[in-house]
C-alpha cells in the first residue's frame, strides 16, 4: 500500500482578491487527485524558526498523487492566481506510517 502524500504550504498573502480566486477554484483539481484539506489557515504557534501568517496542509492518497496534482493542467490553471496573490513556500512530502 502506498504511503500518503502531503502538500505543506506556508503563505504570505499579498493580494487577497487573487488569493480568494485561487482558494475558490483549487478544490476541484485537488479533489480530482484524491486530495483533502487537513489544515486551511487558522491559529498557530510558531515554536521554532520563521513562520508565515497562513498555513495549509493537503493530504493525498499517495505521494505520486500529490506530485501529479501539482503538475496537472487543471491545477496549474488555478495556480497562477496563487502565484499572483501570495508568496508561497510549498513542499510535497511522503507520509510516515511508522
Amino acid at each position: 500500500m502506498a504511503k500518503k502524500g502531503y502538500w505543506i504550504a506556508r503563505l504570505t498573502i499579498n493580494d487577497q482578491a487573487a488569493y480568494d480566486t485561487y482558494s475558490s477554484r483549487n478544490g476541484v483539481p485537488i479533489a480530482a487527485h484524491g486530495g483533502r484539506f487537513i489544515v486551511r489557515g487558522g491559529p498557530f504557534e510558531a515554536a521554532f524558526g520563521a513562520a508565515r501568517p497562513h498555513n495549509v496542509v493537503v493530504e493525498f492518497p499517495s505521494y505520486a498523487a500529490a506530485v501529479a496534482c501539482l503538475h496537472s493542467d487543471a491545477y496549474q490553471s488555478v495556480a497562477k492566481d496563487l502565484k499572483r496573490g501570495a508568496d508561497v513556500d510549498l513542499i510535497i512530502i511522503e507520509g510516515y506510517e511508522g
